[in-house]
């Protein structure tokens, strides 16, 4: 370009001049370039993109995301104005234009990366998203895309053929795989959880082992984060989800009932026959009335035969309490509010033990919140425990120290002689 005398003459003097006002122009250019991209080119950018159905949707990140591209114009201009400034050594202009080359290669990856996590963001809002999840895919396209990012900067900065670096790399396959070994275990298992539908973000799951029992909050590629009961979080490795059993409570909640199953243990040495006026004293429960009209016909049949058999009276069959205390239970979860009606109900006796005779209840309650549930559980069992009297049974419950304590005050305590008039 031409310069006027003045400098010509003054640089002609002085060499580095030429160098100097080149290189200021050079960075003048730069900024130039720089300062149109972001004030002027993205303004009509966003103008342009709040017109569209996309660009209007924060979510997407489309602006950021061409914010990030928009350092490519400044470092393109660098890297083809370097060669027009004179007497600067080849080897500086070979190393500007190779940084400026991987800076245009991270700067596009990264704004690929910000498009990944804006597309998952969209999908995470459809209403399936929750049962098919893709942030494991697209961490593994963001993995692809930095690894190849990384050859590209490394050949650049090398100022080397790519090929020349993907070829060293069969060599290296070993090494990488080692180095990879828990992202290849980690998308697979991605994998086998997607397509097995195993787990879901909101599904509870409990994995004793791990100390993990809540809601399932996040699915990555490589951990599984679980927000806990107690508020804390606990991540899981995704392969040890593959690899370890588990137990995901998402049928039960879909199901619509959830499972009481408990037993009352009572004292074996309460348990007897009724006699007639006890089974009147019964007959009080409208639930009663129909099973002891029922089991009194049923028993007076048995028994009748054996009169007729001529057998010992000692063989006939009687109404215990237990029994009728069993048939009460029965009846009275079948007539719960509470109470799923459609699903396994019963009232059993398990193995008697040291503890006294179990009388285990099996039901469904028609909720699956965790709040709803706990309370008819325990209305269930507060009124069961609270009526248990009436039949004159009781709750077997080992002695406590006030119970041994007591005991034994009353054993130190004179014996009162009555005297003999």
């Amino acid at each position: 370009m031409p310069y006027p005398d003045w400098f010509t003459a003054w640089a002609d003097q002085q060499p580095w001049a030429y160098t100097l006002t080149a290189l200021a122009l050079l960075l003048i250019a730069v900024w130039l370039s720089n300062f149109i991209t972001k004030h002027v080119l993205m303004q009509g950018v966003r103008r342009l993109l709040k017109t569209t159905t996309f660009g209007r949707d924060e979510g997407l990140g489309l602006e950021k995301v061409i914010s990030r591209l928009a350092h490519v114009v400044p470092a393109l201009v660098l890297a083809a104005g370097i060669g027009f400034v004179p007497d600067v050594p080849d080897a500086a202009v070979v190393v500007v234009r190779n940084v400026s080359n991987a800076y245009i290669v991270l700067t596009v990856a990264l704004a690929v990366s910000g498009l990944l996590h804006g597309i998952n963001a969209v999908y995470s809002r459809r209403p399936d998203a929750r049962d098919r999840p893709i942030k494991g895919y697209l961490q593994v396209i963001q993995i692809v895309i930095f690894a190849v990012a990384a050859i590209l900067i490394i050949a650049s900065l090398l100022d080397r053929s790519p090929l020349i670096l993907l070829s060293g790399l069969g060599a290296m396959a070993a090494v990488l795989m080692l180095v990879f070994q828990d992202t290849l275990l980690s998308l697979v298992a991605s994998i086998q959880l997607t397509s097995n539908d195993m787990v879901r973000v909101g599904d509870w799951i409990e994995m004793p082992q791990l100390n993990a029992d809540g809601d399932v909050i996040d699915i990555a590629l490589h951990t599984v984060k679980v927000q806990n009961w107690d508020n804390t979080i606990t991540t899981v490795p995704t392969k040890r989800l593959i690899a370890e059993s588990f137990k995901n409570w998402r049928g039960m909640q879909e199901s619509g009932g959830r499972r009481i199953k408990r037993s009352l243990y009572l004292n074996q040495n309460s348990i007897h026959f009724l006699d007639a006026e006890e089974q009147e004293q019964l007959r009080r429960f409208a639930l009663l009335r129909d099973y002891l009209d029922g089991k009194n016909e049923e028993l007076n049949a048995w028994n009748n035969k054996l009169r007729e058999q001529g057998l010992d009276p000692v063989n006939s069959r009687q109404v215990t309490n237990i029994g009728t205390f069993r048939a009460y239970v029965d009846r009275y979860l079948r007539q719960h509010p509470g109470i799923h009606q459609g699903m396994t109900l019963m009232v059993r006796q398990l193995a008697p033990g040291p503890q006294g005779l179990p009388l285990e209840i099996y039901c469904f309650t028609s909720t699956t919140a965790w709040g709803a549930y706990e309370g008819i559980q325990s209305d269930i069992f507060d009124h069961l425990l609270a009526i248990l009297p009436e039949f004159g049974l009781q709750v077997f419950q080992e002695p406590s120290g006030a119970d041994v304590a007591g005991a034994l005050e009353e054993m130190r305590r004179p014996e009162v002689v009555t005297p003999t008039p």
